[in-house]
């Protein structure tokens, strides 16, 4: 049965415990009854009246009457202080220009008027407790079907999932305790419920008391964390849930609405490092910022942070309609207030990006678009080089035109000593974009990283079709290793680069150590109740042609330097040094491409570019074999 109170209850409520409070301060300020009546009595009349009306035209004002108070929490215990305060300080000012005025006699205590203020202070606040009080134990309690939770993490996010389930018995999730790391919280109760001990305690926890589910609520947990808890839950066949990491959180709100399975990406997170936050809100709070590729993974998460800073407008620059609409549709939902402003446009066709730029007059423009599968871009080169290099050519030309203040050109591993067509067209574009800030004096900047968990075409797509196909998956070597992020992580510190830029720099993230694939498999294997080997085979195709066995995110003959954040290094100015006519090779390109002539494409760009080596991956390349 729902409980609620109607708020003229509560101003009714009020109207008494206003009456109440008077009484009560005369009687803890006079000890004689008779001096009362004697002296006080006018004055005690003018204060009940004066109170009466004012104090709840003050709540009125602060909204006291428009709560629903079986849900109050702190933030209504300060609203609470700061009405009442308010109320009796206007009391206060009224009843001593009434006694300055004369208008009744010389028995008034001031004193009253702060033992009021204490008074109404306690009375209010405690009216509105218990309405809560009364909501909470008139609430049914699920009788047995709630499944017994066990929340690792007694941080706030792990007593707001407490809370949540505590209030909302619709869930039918019951918390039964916590586990926490910090020995301070070892032994005490959080919301009545208590800290079992640290998170090694699990095995232990669980086999002596009835779990049905376990629920990881720690946002800022690293990956090793999560693997710890599903490896110990996994063999008991215990169910297990986590929030999405901190990230993921940015902008929203944590609820057991966001809870969800584990994910490959959750078992590869790693501790947030979240610093000079200021720095992004000053390059984009009330900006006009534009994205281009807005509806690909990189460049639908990077709307969605931008969002979060309240530029003055966003505009969602795509060449597929679809994946523009579901970026809208999302934003919209999230940011109803904000200037969302979608463009279907190809960044190949030069005249409508400069109509676009003229309209839309971007100050901060970050250029994701690109044409990023390699083994199509391998058979499908022209296209690439369109897209890629001529494309970003037309970006930057517009940038410059119309003054943009800011862009960022978001690049990949994949460009350093380049071995396939994607990765020598993305080692353009950097060059383009470091020539053009040069010359120009823009802040043009680039940022380099390596492969994301999850985005469109990548590996954990594939291999998830394949394990839901039975396998076997399909891994070309056991060594075959990769860097990998989160999609999150890497916008977050994409934006937190693209605030260190003064142009003409190139930023590279810390990846961390990079993951064996074969790891990779078995993980989403194990994260699909099924166990490699058994249920899913994993077999070994074959190097191909050129294909490195490891990715390289930093050039062996070059030097990079710290910068103000622990994740992102900046490339010396000497490595960008260009030692060939870059205006030359683009014409040259650019007839190529025109006549389609591929192979003289190829040759040109081994021949120019530094330790470029696409010739050697074309042998034999196997487009629907490759996986990246």
């Amino acid at each position: 049965m729902n409980f609620h109170i109607r708020n003229r209850f509560v101003l009714l409520a009020d109207l008494l415990v206003i009456l109440l409070s008077v009484i009560i301060s005369y009687s803890l300020r006079l000890e004689y009854p008779l001096d009362f009546v004697r002296y006080y009595l006018q004055g005690a009349i003018y204060l009940t009246v004066v109170s009466v009306v004012i104090k709840p035209l003050v709540f009125f004002y602060f909204g006291l009457y428009r709560r629903l108070w079986i849900y109050a929490s702190i933030s209504e215990l300060k609203l609470i202080a700061m009405s009442v305060t308010a109320a009796s300080v206007l009391v206060t000012v009224i009843m001593n220009l009434v006694f300055w005025m004369g208008w009744f006699g010389p028995g008034f205590s001031r004193s009253v008027l702060a033992i009021d203020w204490i008074i109404s202070l306690l009375l209010i606040g405690g009216s509105r407790l218990m309405y809560r009080v009364l909501a909470e134990t008139r609430r049914p309690n699920g009788g047995d079907k709630q499944k017994k939770v066990l929340v690792i993490g007694a941080g706030d996010a792990g007593a707001i999932m407490a809370r949540e389930m505590l209030r909302n018995t619709q869930i039918n999730l019951k918390p039964i305790g916590f586990l926490d790391d910090d020995p301070d919280k070892k032994g005490h109760a959080l919301l009545g419920l208590q800290v079992f001990g640290p998170i090694q305690e699990l095995p232990q926890i669980l086999e002596n008391n009835s779990v049905d589910e376990v629920i990881i609520a720690i946002p800022s947990a690293p990956g090793k964390v999560v693997r710890a808890v599903a490896d110990v839950c996994r063999p008991l066949g215990v169910p297990f849930r986590t929030m999405p990491g901190i990230y993921e959180l940015l902008g929203g709100r944590v609820n057991v609405n966001r809870l969800r399975e584990v994910e490959i990406t959750d078992l590869l997170r790693r501790e947030p490092v979240r610093i000079h936050e200021d720095w992004i809100g000053k390059v984009l709070k009330g900006k006009r910022v534009l994205v281009t590729g807005a509806g690909g993974s990189i460049g639908r998460e990077l709307c969605r942070q931008i969002a979060r800073w309240e530029p003055e407008s966003l505009t969602l620059l795509g060449h597929g309609e679809n994946s523009i609409f579901e970026a809208m549709l999302e934003l919209k939902q999230d940011y109803a207030s904000l200037a969302l402003i979608p463009v279907i446009a190809d960044i190949r066709d030069e005249r409508r990006l400069n109509e676009v730029f003229s309209l839309q007059q971007p100050q901060v423009v970050f250029h994701t678009a690109a044409h990023k599968h390699v083994p199509l871009m391998q058979a499908n080169i022209s296209d690439a080089i369109t897209n890629n290099v001529f494309g970003t050519q037309n970006v930057l030309q517009a940038a410059h035109t119309f003054g943009v203040e800011r862009l960022v050109l978001i690049s990949t591993d994949k460009a350093v000593r380049p071995a396939n067509v994607y990765g020598a067209s993305k080692r353009l574009a950097e060059l383009l974009t470091l020539d053009a800030a040069k010359k120009t004096g823009s802040s043009f900047s680039v940022v380099r990283f390596g492969n994301v968990l999850g985005s469109r075409g990548s590996v954990v797509p594939l291999f998830k079709k394949m394990i839901a196909a039975g396998g076997p998956i399909q891994i070309t070597h056991p060594d075959m290793a990769r860097f990998f992020m989160t999609i999150p992580e890497a916008v977050h510190l994409v934006l937190q680069a693209a605030s260190m830029g003064d142009g003409g720099e190139a930023f590279l993230l810390n990846m961390g150590e990079q993951v064996r694939i074969v790891d990779l498999a078995e993980d989403l294997i194990r994260l699909s109740g099924l166990e490699p080997g058994r249920d899913i085979e994993i077999i070994f195709s074959g190097i191909r042609p050129g294909e490195k066995i490891r990715e390289e995110l930093w050039e062996k003959d070059k030097t990079y330097s710290k910068t103000e954040h622990p994740d992102i290094f900046r490339s010396a100015e000497s490595n960008e040094e260009i030692h060939f006519d870059l205006d030359g090779l683009m014409l040259r390109l650019a007839a190529m491409v025109k006549s389609k002539n591929d192979a003289q494409i190829i040759d040109l760009l081994d021949g120019t570019l530094p330790n470029c080596s696409i010739r050697e991956t074309m042998a034999n390349t196997d487009i629907m074999s490759m996986s990246e």
